[in-house]
């Protein structure tokens, strides 16, 4: 497990705690009363893993209760579980925002206590990021060796018998992708450039959680023989108003911590927040072309986004509770990224929607409605 100590940090200079820092009195608790069967090296059985991830259940009989961190059908977290405990690499793939990166991160913490080997996955990616490189210092002064070997995230999960993880797979070009065939069906990896202890070999308990963008489909599609190697789990955009809330509330308490301080959230602002963007979505399924949707993705994390700005907004401009008109303009701010394009979809949106419910329910939906023209303005000027 990451020790921010034994690194010299202290908890709180981390700007943002990965989850096994964050949630280390949880994983230690787990781990000292587990007595189940735990795959390879894991530190926590399948079923504690499911516990960390989902939050403990009655049947769990833990002296403790343990939350939720990740929010979704029990099925998709199961399905993810066991796949790392097979042969077969875990891929992630959905819409933007729909927490394939979070489930990644809180998996890799509960398996092996570390879940900052990770890939960043662009279209400037290279195979040295994926396998090895070099020291060039050590490399001109004695030679290339494993001591000047420099081992990319992967390669370290592979040596550790640890959980690697690849974001944005489908972002990277196809050779760079297929540079993951060798080291998820043989296990290792191979250094031509030495003659003598030249592979790199996994040691149990090694896997890959990898993502996908659902929207990147078609920039850089994963060949035949890599999709074979992976085991491909869907996670559905959140559409059921009452989860949602949960994971907004759950992941922006958690932002207000990290801040130091707290402001009174009413819920029927969140409810407003829920509304519109349940009524955006309807709008875009049937809107008849392209032009004619938001460019975002209308995601969970894009409204825990939104409340945060607002939030922030609140309080450091005077007040002590989420104002109705600052969450409006938030809210425009945040989805509008085309210029002229969106502020005219939105505009038109707001017209025939927003405002009808302003019309109906007076009050804090006005002040909405008003707060994002304001903001929609600024933007025509």
């Amino acid at each position: 497990m990451v020790d921010s100590k034994e690194n010299g940090i202290q908890d709180e200079t981390i700007l943002r705690q990965p989850a096994e820092i964050k949630y280390h009195e949880e994983l230690e608790y787990l781990a000292s009363i587990d007595r189940g069967p735990r795959p390879f090296s894991w530190r926590l059985s399948p079923r504690l893993v499911r516990a960390f991830v989902l939050g403990s259940v009655p049947s769990d009989k833990l002296d403790r209760p343990i939350v939720q961190k990740w929010y979704g059908d029990t099925a998709i977290a199961e399905q993810a579980i066991v796949t790392l405990a097979s042969d077969r690499g875990l891929l992630l793939i959905g819409d933007p925002g729909t927490g394939k990166s979070w489930l990644a991160e809180l998996l890799a913490a509960a398996i092996c206590g570390n879940s900052t080997y990770v890939v960043q996955g662009t279209a400037g990616t290279t195979e040295d990021q994926i396998k090895y490189s070099w020291n060039v210092a050590m490399v001109i002064a004695a030679g290339q060796s494993r001591q000047s070997l420099i081992p990319s995230p992967i390669m370290t999960a592979m040596q550790q018998g640890a959980t690697g993880r690849f974001e944005e797979l489908t972002r990277c070009t196809s050779d760079v992708q297929d540079a993951l065939i060798s080291i998820l069906s043989e296990k290792y990896v191979s250094i031509p450039e030495l003659k003598t202890d030249n592979v790199v070999f996994a040691r149990p308990g090694f896997n890959i959680i990898a993502t996908a963008n659902s929207r990147d489909r078609g920039v850089n599609e994963l060949s035949a023989a890599l999709k074979r190697r992976f085991n491909f789990v869907h996670i559905p955009v959140v559409t059921n108003q009452k989860a949602e809330k949960a994971i907004i509330l759950f992941r922006t308490q958690d932002l207000l911590a990290r801040h130091g301080f707290a402001i009174d959230i009413p819920p029927t602002l969140l409810d407003i927040l829920l509304q519109t963007f349940s009524d955006l979505r309807q709008a875009g399924s049937v809107a008849t072309a392209e032009d004619q949707r938001l460019e975002s993705a209308l995601s969970t994390a894009e409204q825990i986004g939104i409340l945060e700005d607002a939030i922030l907004h609140s309080h450091f401009f005077g007040s002590t509770k989420l104002q109705a008109d600052i969450l409006g303009r938030s809210l425009v701010g945040t989805l509008v990224r085309r210029l002229p394009e969106d502020v005219s979809i939105l505009n038109k949106f707001w017209h025939g929607v927003v405002e009808k419910h302003g019309e109906k329910h007076k009050g804090e939906w006005q002040a909405f409605a008003e707060g994002g023209k304001a903001g929609m303005g600024i933007m025509k000027r």
